[in-house]
């Protein structure tokens, strides 16, 4: 038996959840996930303990591994309706600024043109100074995937330090040339 798969899912009073045949819906303050779990995994909605149980249907390898992974996804959806996500980029480099216009991210940073990312539904996106860039949502892997986007854009390089980094990512740095002599 999975560890995290057979550890119910505690639903807070102010979220709302629909299971209907093999589709899961909650509903919070911060927003709407649904999701269809795989035929290996079968979800119920305790109400009288406000909780959900996630249990497999066969002990098949793939059943096994979608256990857990089913759980911790319906844990993140509830997770992310209540609390939120949130992804903090930072921007160093002379010259290097980020703006939001017109529901998109506008990033100078080193080319001859700006890029500009348009920012996907569901996710709020602010700029609290040029260097700082915040992105916040209620869908963990949508956060996540546009935070690697954005990233991914001009990654920190190792020499100077320069590029896209995470808030708090450390990027380790090269002596150059100049210091084999």
């Amino acid at each position: 038996m999975s560890r995290i798969g057979k550890q119910p899912v505690p639903v807070p009073s102010n979220v709302k959840v629909a299971v209907s045949g093999q589709d899961v819906q909650i509903e919070g303050p911060l927003g709407k996930l649904s999701w269809a779990p795989r035929p290996e995994v079968a979800v119920e909605f305790d109400e009288a303990g406000k909780q959900i149980l996630v249990t497999r249907r066969e002990d098949t390898r793939t059943g096994r591994a979608l256990h857990g992974l089913s759980r911790a996804l319906i844990f993140n959806m509830v997770e992310g309706v209540t609390k939120g996500y949130e992804k903090k980029l930072e921007i160093v480099g002379v010259g290097y600024v980020a703006t939001v216009q017109n529901n998109r991210l506008e990033l100078r940073v080193g080319f001859a043109n700006e890029v500009k990312l348009p920012i996907p539904a569901g996710l709020t996106v602010t700029c609290p100074d040029q260097t700082h860039v915040s992105i916040k949502g209620s869908d963990k892997q949508k956060v996540g995937q546009f935070a690697a986007e954005v990233r991914a854009v001009r990654k920190p390089e190792p020499y100077k330090g320069k590029g896209i980094r995470y808030e708090g990512e450390i990027v380790r740095r090269k002596a150059g040339k100049a210091m084999t002599k």
